[in-house]
């Protein structure tokens, strides 16, 4: 395969890094079609319209993330396109949970672009990447474990009501935004509650939050 004439997804919240990351890669990358979001509603509604993508570039922190959530959604409903986490987190127990739940690479922001280019290059012929001398650790059988095993249930419109549960937003809000009634919304609430084993809104966000990476001093 020949890298060019590619779809590929930069999800990123901050603008600098996407652009710089597009116009480093595109010399490399020729002809490529490049699509930008900025939170993980944005990537779900520009997979919605077509999920004919070559491979989508993750960060784990962006507007709607909760970590691991949308990269356990994404290997759960798009097995078919590969997802490299790209991240300011380095330490080796987030590139093993990333690796864990489904990434083909783990790219730290810190890379240079001769390495950012190897490592997508190796991923796009059905390689993983790991950083240079990266040795993964056992990921224990553990409540997130099983938080992860039953958000990959939700549909795609049930994690974004999901992910507007854990921003605050009510009922009638996410009605509005969906441009559908209360009652649908509802039902969608109570289908999640079901698959996640919660009772509630906040027992269904506190299970999310699960999800979250580990606090890592970055300074």
């Amino acid at each position: 395969m020949k890298l060019e004439n590619l779809k590929i997804i930069i999800a990123d919240d901050h603008p600098l890094f996407r652009n710089a990351l597009r116009q480093a890669l595109s010399a490399t990358f020729t002809n490529t079609q490049w699509v930008e979001a900025d939170s993980a509603d944005a990537l779900q509604q520009t997979l919605d319209q077509s999920s004919e993508f070559d491979l989508i570039l993750l960060d784990l922190q962006m507007p709607g993330s909760h970590g691991y959530s949308t990269l356990i959604h994404l290997r759960s409903h798009y097995p078919e396109i590969p997802v490299v986490v790209v991240s300011a987190h380095e330490d080796i127990t987030t590139i093993s949970r990333a690796i864990h739940y489904g990434s083909s690479g783990f790219i730290p922001k810190s890379a240079s672009m001769e390495t950012l280019t190897d490592a997508l290059s190796a991923v796009l012929y059905g390689d993983i990447w790991l950083p240079e001398n990266t040795k993964l650790v056992e990921i224990e059988n553990n409540d997130s474990e099983k938080v992860a095993s039953k958000l990959s249930e939700l549909t795609p419109q049930q994690y974004r009501v999901l992910q507007m549960f854990a921003e605050g937003l009510l009922n009638k809000q996410i009605a509005y935004d969906f441009g559908v009634s209360e009652a649908t919304i509802k039902a969608h609430a109570t289908a999640i509650f079901r698959k996640l084993g919660v009772r509630n809104r906040t027992q269904a966000v506190i299970a999310l939050q699960q999800l979250e990476m580990e606090k890592v001093d970055l300074s």
